[in-house]
């Protein structure tokens, strides 16, 4: 029997179990010899999604790196892109929006482009840290082919894990934006926002980027008051996850506060409110018409439902 959503220990798009092999990626001739390793294998992805096999357990398509990785490596100056190493067996990461129509044709011929939204429901744990993985790095290059230095095109360098201009030299390592998400907490309710486009009666936790010379902490207590006017106090770090939309790491917290009438401040929300506990467990078996959770792969459902389980034990 499957373990509940609200019942994991770690959120989705956490788990991921590939050695990322940082010592091998700095040596281009080690490279050479993982990307001719009879196990290699290939992960494709595009900007719609990752590329899935389907069967009696749905997995992310893995594709002979002989035929795939090295010969789109061989049409460029770029390194192939190593994701890590799988029991010592090497995972290559391919962008399918960089290949002709015909040969991507031919790939996903093989299996299905889902979401990384599907993903994160569809596959185990583990594959869906790995599919959050490859998207993420993706997006990354994807943003970064040119130099913000000097604007010159940069080529794929460490097997990945940067990217090199070859007119100023300057070296671009890849970014994760920070962002807290948290649970505001006051007697048995929880505050939660609603922002303009979402489906109707979806609320969820108050999220924002991090500021430069902000801590976590600070970045918690400012979105809170920003957002909905409540001066929330004491955020303790609860758990984060991987969010490739496209590349921000959400860091959830947990925060109380000492009540007051929250409101709509900065534009970003067009409701903000308090929920009672009962209400949110409603929402939760699908029984409240007002009320509508985030889905269970996000961490803000992770967040609300482990407030929830606090008070059922």
């Amino acid at each position: 029997m499957s373990v509940p959503d609200h019942m994991r220990d770690t959120p989705t798009f956490t788990g991921m179990p590939l050695d990322r092999a940082m010592d091998e990626r700095m040596d281009a001739e080690v490279i050479a010899r993982l990307l001719g390793d009879p196990r290699a294998a290939v992960l494709a992805a595009s900007e719609q999604g990752v590329l899935v096999g389907d069967g009696d357990r749905p997995a992310l398509l893995r594709l002979r790196a002989a035929d795939q990785a090295g010969e789109h490596a061989a049409q460029t100056d770029d390194q192939p892109m190593l994701l890590g190493l799988d029991d010592g067996a090497p995972l290559f990461a391919l962008d399918l929006d960089e290949l002709p129509e015909i040969e991507r044709d031919g790939l996903v011929d093989g299996g299905r482009v889902v979401s990384l939204r599907e993903a994160g429901e569809l596959l185990s744990r583990s594959q869906a840290g790995l599919a959050a993985y490859l998207a993420a790095l993706l997006n990354w290059h994807r943003s970064h082919r040119y130099c913000a230095n000097c604007g010159a095109p940069t080529l794929v360098k460490e097997a990945g894990y940067a990217r090199r201009c070859p007119r100023c030299h300057t070296t671009h390592f890849p970014r994760t934006d920070p962002v807290v998400i948290m649970t505001v907490e006051h007697g048995d309710t929880l505050l939660l926002g609603r922002r303009p486009g979402w489906p109707g009666r979806r609320y969820s936790t108050l999220a924002g980027f991090v500021s430069p010379g902000e801590a976590a902490e600070e970045a918690v207590i400012r979105e809170v008051q920003e957002e909905s006017g409540i001066v929330a106090r004491a955020p303790e770090f609860v758990s984060s996850q991987p969010w490739p939309f496209p590349r921000s790491l959400m860091l959830g917290f947990a925060a109380r506060a000492d009540g007051g009438e929250p409101r709509a401040r900065d534009g970003e929300l067009e409701d903000v409110r308090w929920f009672d506990y009962d209400s949110l467990v409603a929402a939760r078996n699908g029984d409240n018409p007002e009320l509508l959770l985030p889905p269970p792969i996000s961490i803000a459902r992770f967040l609300i439902d482990r407030w929830m389980s606090a008070r059922e034990t």
